[in-house]
This record gives structure tokens, C-alpha cells and sequence, in this order.
């Protein structure tokens, strides 16, 4: 317990007294009825553990101070800072349970009856076990089979888990082939073969491919089609969620295109026409003219110039595109740092304005080719450029047209910005959706992608923003100022309204755009995984469900409605078709699954009041919500094992959980993922699980591996879905 000094020299002292060891040193036996003491999680044990460290004068009572004193070393230990503030009012709310008569101090029988009684402890530090539940689907999985079936099984699961992915790679790649050897084809059946050889041919073929996929790269961004496509029929063929994958996929293969293409131009052809002989120049006169051109002339060129111009361009839109330089991993000196992070990649990526141009300049100044039909370089490029143009044209428009008004403003615990506008009358979207967001005082050329908060039922917008990068530190300074200090009364929290003094600043808004999880509503379970401020997605899907359970509650109570008066009749028939529909659509989705896992306790306050209104008003327990607070020590380590405690006895008396301030129960140390899939795929058989995920890649990867895993077990179906900004 080195990072728990205070906590760890407390629990010695309490399993020394208890021995009544006076040293500072233990034996290695000691050590290790020591350790068999710390480790059992047995009830008997924890709560010995807590009373002996309580009771430091031995007498077999402990009054408040000394509970206190222990609450606040646990809150210290789990880096709990409201827990530790209010340490004395939870003590006075155990000595106020344990000791009615106010004796002024509590004995091991009163907590330990308090605690059984409700079973309250055992009900918050154990979770059920669904092992023997899901032994029959891991049976299967257990059962010996071939290398060959094996091999057949794994590979029929992958084909079936990515086969979209699968036939556009493909076609992709076979279009690239055909272009090539087209084109290799042709050059090598041409007089200039003989003097330039197969490295005109390989440059003429990869140019062919770059034209290619120099329009085809432009699809994946055009985000309203990506968006329209999500609610057509296509969507069941196309890996629409890959879209910004495939973009980054293509990225690759024009690099590997520009390399062949410039590099065979620049070091093979150019130099073998330079140090060709007067007789095989000859040919070549037609397309170089009388002279044999030097290699300063043939670079100098439109078609030279044009090329190597690109070429620098996309290799700075490039590299500062990459990971590396995205997420600020690489540290360069000022003024050079500059050139990381978001903004570096979002001017650099506007650098295809001049690569475009270029590019169709340099398809007319081709080597080789005079016909203006066959310089098709225009022709590949007109109507992905003119549908990209068209997007960019309507988002323009459409940002000017949605006007709104912010209604308020609050800077929350963990620099969270929530903003809440007016919601413009045309501005129709579904939960899970994106929208872009520009702040002119922040900058009038940025507009960044958040999640939205609100649902589709609610008179507002709302967003939440976490400060990462230079854009949103800047938006959250710009609304500190706006913002005004707290009242008495009021949390410590800044906030501002339509009635603060002080002017708010000005917002634009564009979209909404689709998401992965907006097709939430075509599963019949769903399993919501958010890190941190990865949770955003998943709040409006919350709310939209509890919107829903609210309208069934109230379509069940109408069927009254339906009952006819006295002497008369209505058949069955007709009331099932005047009420089934409605609830039959609300309820495509029995359960949803909140999985919610953050490093900070004042985390929970963003979604404190949806939390809340869910656990309130979903009487019918259709979402399971699931707090995990991380800086707290695992259930079971004895440096939690208080926390624990207290918890449950406020949370029995109260209502209310004392780590996340909601009625949501939170969780230490972070989930179980393959107990959560098991609990699931036992309890939703032959379902149809969507999982959504929205955080750090490490995770993504692990989910995606166990519902791949779990799919081949057992009946149960788990759809994978991460979110790409």
C-alpha cells in the first residue's frame, strides 16, 4: 500500500494491537497471518478489520470522532476529496443509527446486526454470479474439436463479422488492379517503352490509380450523404460506421501511389530519356520536341512543378494528420509546437483546395498524351469534387440558417463546459447524433463534432465539452467570463442564463450527422459503454428511453379508455389494433445497460439529474445504470472496505449514494467486462445485443475480442459499435 502510507501504518497498528505487538517489526509468519487477515473478504473479517482500526484505545467501543477519523483516512486513501468533507456528517449518521440512546459510542454487535439486518453490505460488495448460467454456452466452447474445424469455425465468424468491410475492400482493391494493369498494358505497348522502360509503365499505371482514389477519397467525408445513407436500405451493405477507416485506408494507398508514380518520374524515366541516344530519341520528339529536354527543364515544367507541388502539400496535410501529431504525442520546441495538435491538422487538411487545382492542371499538362479525351483526370475528379463543393455550400447555408439562443451555461467538476441552446424549428435529429459547433469569438473558421446531450423530445439542445485541446480551452475561458460566481444556496459550480448581466458569447450550429449509435433502436438489448466524457453519446439514448418508458406507462393507463360503457361490447381485435402498434415500437428495446467509467468523483456531477430522473421514473427497471469510479481501490481491498460500508448504510437510509450523489450505486476499480457479456448473453438469451462504446482504443479492442468471442459460444448475438470523431 505505498501510494496509502497513512492508511497502510493505521491497518499494521490495528492488526499489531490485536496481537498485542509492540514493535515496529514482524516476522515473516506474522507477515503472513497479516496478509491471510487483509486479504479475506469475508463480512466477519472486514468489519473486525474496520472496528479494530476504529478502536485504537481497545476498550470494544468506538465513538465519533473515531469514526471520523477513520473516514476521512479511507477518503484520503481513495483520493475521495467530498467524502472527506463530509466525513462528519456520515459518522453522525452511523453513530445516529447505531446509538439511539445516545451513549455517545457503538459496540461491534450493533454495527454488525445494522449491517445484516439490511443486508446492505453484502448486497453492495458482492455482485451476483452467473457462472453456473452460463455454463451451458461455454460448454461448446469447451468441447475438443479438429485443427481443420477450428480453422473453418474462426474463419466462418470472421467472415460474418466483417463481411461488409470485406467485399468493399475487395472491390477496392480489385478496381485498383484493373486501373494499373490497364494502363501498364498500354504504355508498354507504346514507342516510349523502348526508351524508358517498365518504370514509365509502373508510373503511369500508379497515376492512374491515384486519380482513382484521389475522388474516391472525398465519399467518406461528405457527411450529410454518409448521414442520408445510415436511413436507406444500403446501410444493411455498406460499413457506413467505417467511413473515416476507409478514408484513412485510401490516404495510404495514395501515398504508395505518389511514391510509385513521383519516385519511378523523378529517378527511373526522366533519367533513362536524359542519357537515351540521338536514334532512340527520335521517336520522342513528337511529345519532347527537337532537343532531348535536360532534367531542370522537365522538373521546371507545368507538369513538373504542378506534381512536385502536390507532393509537398499532401506530405504536410499527411504527417500532420497521423496520430503523432493529432494527440500532441510529439513534443517539438516553440515556435514549433505549432505544428501538433488539432488545429495543425484541421488548417493542414485545407491544403487540398491547392491539391486539387494542382492536380487538375497537372492532368492537362500530361507527358505523352495530347487528346483532351484522354486526359481523363477531370473527369474522375468532377462529381465527387462537385458533391463535396455541394456539402460544404449547404453547411454554410444551413449554419447561418439555424440560429440559436443559449439558454444557459455551467462549468462543471473535470473542465466540463455544458452548453443548452434553443432548438431551431427545422433542426430534426436522433439520440445518438453529432453535431458541429463554431464559436466565433473562439475562432470563425473551426468547427468542432460533440455529441448531443438532449433527445429528441426535449425543447433544447445540449452539449457537453471536456477541455483537451487549444479550441476547447479557449471556449471555456471564453465562457468563464460570461459565467457568474455561485449564490448562496447554489453549488460551487459557474453558471450563466438568459438572465446573466453579462453577455454570451455567440454560437453556430450545423448537422446533425449520423452516428453508430442512432441505429440504437433496432436491438432488443442494448449494453452503453462510456469513458469518461465518453458518455455523451449514450445520455440522449438514456433520456430518449426514459421519454419512452413515460409514453408506455401512459398508453397502458389510456387503454382504459377503450373499455365500453355498460351493456355495450368491444371485441379484443380492436383493441389490440388501436393500442399494440404504439407499445409494440417502444418497446423493440426490453433493457438497456449503462455502463459509465470515470477517473474523477466529481465526474458524476454532469449527468447527476438524468441519473437521477431514470432511477425515478423507470418503474419498470428497463435501464441498469452502472457507475465506476477508478481512483477508488477495488471492492475487496481493505483501504475500500469502509467506503463500502458507509455507502451501503446511506444508501439504505437515504436513498442516495455518498460517492456519485445520485441514487445510481457506483462501483470501484473498473468492470469485469467478460462477467458483464456472461451476465448478459444468460440473462437475454437468442437477443440481439448492440454494444456501443465511446473512450480510449485499448478498451474498444478488448469489447470488440469478447463479443467476437461470445458470438461463437452461444445463441446470444453481440454487434459491436465505437464511435469516430
Amino acid at each position: 500500500m505505498k501510494d496509502s502510507k497513512e492508511f497502510a501504518l493505521e491497518l499494521f497498528d490495528a492488526l499489531s494491537r490485536r496481537r498485542r505487538l509492540k514493535t515496529e517489526k514482524i516476522s515473516k509468519e506474522e507477515l503472513y497471518e497479516f496478509w491471510s487477515q487483509i486479504t479475506d473478504q469475508s463480512f466477519d473479517s472486514r468489519l473486525q478489520i474496520f472496528f479494530d482500526m476504529v478502536d485504537k484505545n481497545e476498550d470494544g467501543r468506538i465513538t465519533e470522532a473515531e469514526v471520523k477519523e477513520i473516514i476521512m483516512l479511507s477518503a484520503s486513501a481513495n483520493k475521495l476529496s467530498r467524502l472527506k468533507e463530509q466525513a462528519e456528517e456520515y459518522a453522525a449518521l452511523i453513530m445516529e443509527e447505531l446509538d439511539p440512546e445516545g451513549l455517545g459510542y457503538i459496540e461491534l454487535w450493533q454495527l454488525e446486526t445494522l449491517l445484516l439486518q439490511r443486508d446492505t453490505y453484502l448486497n453492495y460488495s458482492q455482485a451476483l454470479s452467473y457462472t453456473s448460467q452460463a455454463l451451458s454456452q461455454n460448454l461448446a466452447g469447451l468441447r475438443k474439436r479438429g485443427p481443420i474445424r477450428n480453422l473453418s469455425t474462426k474463419l466462418g465468424y470472421y467472415i460474418e463479422e466483417n463481411w461488409k468491410r470485406l467485399w468493399v475492400i475487395a472491390l477496392w482493391i480489385g478496381i485498383m488492379i484493373a486501373l494499373f494493369t490497364w494502363k501498364f498494358i498500354q504504355y508498354r505497348n507504346m514507342y516510349a517503352f523502348k526508351v524508358m522502360g517498365y518504370c514509365l509503365t509502373t508510373a503511369k499505371g500508379a497515376a492512374e490509380t491515384l486519380k482513382f482514389n484521389m475522388a474516391l477519397i472525398l465519399l467518406p467525408v461528405c457527411r450529410n450523404t454518409i448521414t442520408w445513407l445510415r436511413a436507406t436500405r444500403i446501410s444493411r451493405v455498406l460499413p457506413i460506421d467505417d467511413n473515416i477507416n476507409f478514408h484513412k485506408t485510401i490516404a495510404a494507398a495514395i501515398v504508395i501511389g505518389v511514391i510509385l508514380h513521383a519516385g519511378n518520374h523523378l529517378s527511373c524515366d526522366f533519367p533513362r530519356l536524359i542519357s537515351s541516344d540521338d536514334r532512340m530519341y527520335s521517336g520522342m520528339k513528337g511529345d519532347f520536341g527537337d532537343s532531348k529536354p535536360s532534367y531542370i527543364k522537365l522538373v521546371r515544367g507545368p507538369e513538373g512543378a504542378t506534381g512536385i507541388l502536390m507532393v509537398v502539400f499532401m506530405a504536410v496535410a499527411f504527417i500532420l494528420a497521423t496520430h503523432w501529431f493529432r494527440r500532441s504525442l510529439v513534443k517539438l520546441p516553440k515556435p514549433f509546437d505549432r505544428l501538433t495538435g488539432f488545429n495543425a491538422f484541421w488548417y493542414s487538411h485545407h491544403l487540398f483546395v491547392i491539391v486539387y487545382v494542382l492536380l487538375v492542371v497537372h492532368g492537362q499538362f500530361l507527358y505523352l498524351v495530347h487528346s483532351w479525351y484522354l486526359k481523363t483526370t477531370w473527369m474522375y475528379l468532377s462529381v465527387p469534387l462537385l458533391l463535396y463543393a455541394g456539402e460544404r455550400i449547404l453547411r454554410a447555408l444551413r449554419s447561418g440558417y439555424y440560429s440559436v439562443r443559449l439558454l444557459k451555461v455551467a462549468i462543471y467538476p473535470g473542465n466540463v463546459l455544458t452548453l443548452q441552446m434553443s432548438k431551431p424549428p427545422a433542426f430534426k435529429y436522433k439520440s445518438g447524433q453529432y453535431m458541429f459547433v463554431q464559436c466565433p469569438a473562439v475562432s470563425p473558421f473551426e468547427w468542432h463534432p460533440f455529441s448531443i446531450t438532449s433527445a429528441p423530445g426535449d425543447n433544447f439542445l445540449s452539449i457537453h465539452v471536456r477541455q483537451l485541446g487549444d479550441w476547447t480551452q479557449e471556449l471555456k475561458r471564453v465562457f468563464s467570463l460570461a459565467c457568474e460566481p455561485p449564490t448562496a444556496g447554489k453549488s460551487g459550480l459557474l453558471r450563466a442564463d438568459e438572465s446573466t448581466k453579462k453577455s454570451l458569447p455567440k454560437l453556430l450550429i450545423d448537422g446533425p450527422y449520423g452516428a453508430p449509435a442512432q441505429d440504437y433502436s433496432k436491438y432488443d438489448v442494448l449494453l452503453l459503454v462510456g469513458l469518461g466524457i465518453g458518455a455523451t453519446p449514450f445520455i440522449s439514448i438514456l433520456k430518449d428511453l426514459l421519454n419512452n418508458i413515460v409514453k408506455m406507462e401512459e398508453q397502458a393507463d389510456s387503454m382504459v379508455d377503450f373499455c365500453p360503457p355498460a351493456g355495450e361490447h368491444m371485441d379484443l381485435a380492436t383493441i389490440m389494433r388501436a393500442t399494440t402498434p404504439n407499445i409494440r415500437k417502444m418497446l423493440k428495446t426490453t433493457n438497456a445497460y449503462f455502463y459509465w467509467v470515470t477517473r474523477e468523483q466529481g465526474s458524476f456531477d454532469w449527468f447527476k439529474g438524468v441519473m437521477n430522473e431514470i432511477a425515478e421514473l423507470d418503474y419498470r427497471g428497463i435501464i441498469e445504470m452502472h457507475n465506476y469510479l477508478t481512483s477508488v481501490y477495488e471492492e475487496g481491498d481493505a483501504r475500500s472496505a469502509l467506503i463500502t460500508m458507509v455507502q451501503a448504510l446511506n444508501h439504505a437510509k437515504n436513498g442516495v449514494d455518498i460517492v456519485s450523489g445520485t441514487r445510481v450505486r457506483t462501483h470501484f476499480a473498473r468492470p469485469n467486462w467478460k462477467k458483464v457479456l456472461s451476465r448478459l448473453s444468460s440473462k437475454h438469451p437468442c437477443a440481439k445485443i448492440g454494444v456501443f462504446y465511446c473512450g480510449a482504443p485499448i478498451l474498444a479492442q478488448e469489447l470488440s475480442r469478447l463479443c467476437y468471442e461470445f458470438n461463437q459460444r452461444g445463441a446470444t448475438k453481440f454487434e459491436f459499435h465505437k464511435e469516430h470523431f
